[in-house]
């Protein structure tokens, strides 16, 4: 009887976690459907800015824009790393740690002063509890990240960029391709890269001079690129999260399951052992 008690105890535990995860499950699909929409809403501007800036270079230029400035030696940089202010979201937080981690090595190792900046609550734990020195934290972004947020992230690393303190920024996130697939990626904010194909040969007609156009495009080129990184970040927690949820509703369905045949085997040894004992009982009386 108590072995069938103990089993009964723990598939009400079991089915209780799956209702858990399975409400967790559904708000993380609502979230992940409005956080893609905005993915795939930043994306065309971001590429389209994205070919326009990487165009731009010329010594000429990087003379009269700091932000086209680029070092011949990297020897001081800062790295900018966006993770969830919330778990149960599967290796989502670990896997964007992780690459943190090996890149701070990486440049430490190549003798360049890196520092770590980091947006988001496991990243900031994680970092604190290994005794890490982080420059800068935040820990109120939100899940709709907004322009103003990529702004509080990166305005201050630019101007220490343009007056030289720093040679390079980069930005660690997580890119959104699938709830399946939101792999971490690490890309560099400044300097601005000039690999973008086709792009070196384009001529323009600026109206009004190209120095205002510059000056106000080029500071929004580094601004958009922490944005799309908040955004696709944010719609990859959210599928990390929805994958994790899901997974952990069918294993307690499947535990459930077990369970149950436990329980039915349980009461049937009880039920026969009554049986028995009622008849042992009544031969008794024979």
């Amino acid at each position: 009887m108590s072995q069938a008690r103990d089993v009964k105890r723990r598939i009400r535990s079991v089915d209780n976690t799956r209702q858990i995860t399975r409400t967790m499950e559904m708000v993380a699909t609502s979230k992940m459907k409005r956080a893609s929409d905005r993915v795939y809403a930043s994306r065309p501007y971001g590429n389209a800015l994205e070919d326009l800036v990487g165009g731009l270079h010329s010594p000429e230029l990087a003379d009269r824009f700091p932000l086209l400035r680029a070092p011949e030696q990297t020897k001081t940089a800062a790295i900018l790393l966006l993770t969830a202010n919330r778990g149960l979201a599967g290796a989502f937080n670990a896997n964007l740690i992780r690459m943190a981690r090996d890149l701070l090595a990486d440049q430490r190792d190549s003798g360049v002063a890196t520092e770590l900046h980091v947006s988001g609550k496991k990243g900031i734990a994680y970092f604190r509890f290994q005794g890490a020195e982080l420059k800068q934290t935040w820990n109120d972004v939100g899940d709709y990240p907004t322009p103003d947020d990529a702004g509080r992230l990166v305005d201050g690393l630019q101007r220490r960029f343009e007056s030289g303190e720093l040679d390079a920024i980069w930005v660690i996130a997580s890119e959104y391709r699938s709830a399946l697939s939101t792999p971490p990626t690490t890309k560099q904010v400044l300097p601005i890269r000039s690999d973008v194909e086709g792009s070196s040969g384009d001529r323009f007609i600026l109206s009004p001079s190209g120095d205002d156009i510059l000056n106000k495009l080029l500071p929004l080129y580094v601004r958009n690129v922490v944005y799309r990184a908040l955004v696709e970040n944010a719609a990859a927690e959210q599928g990390a999260r929805r994958t994790a949820m899901k997974n952990a509703t069918d294993n307690a369905a499947d535990m459930l399951e077990t369970l149950e045949r436990r329980y039915n085997r349980a009461r049937q040894g009880q039920i026969t052992q009554e049986i028995a004992e009622i008849v042992g009982g009544a031969a008794a009386f024979d």
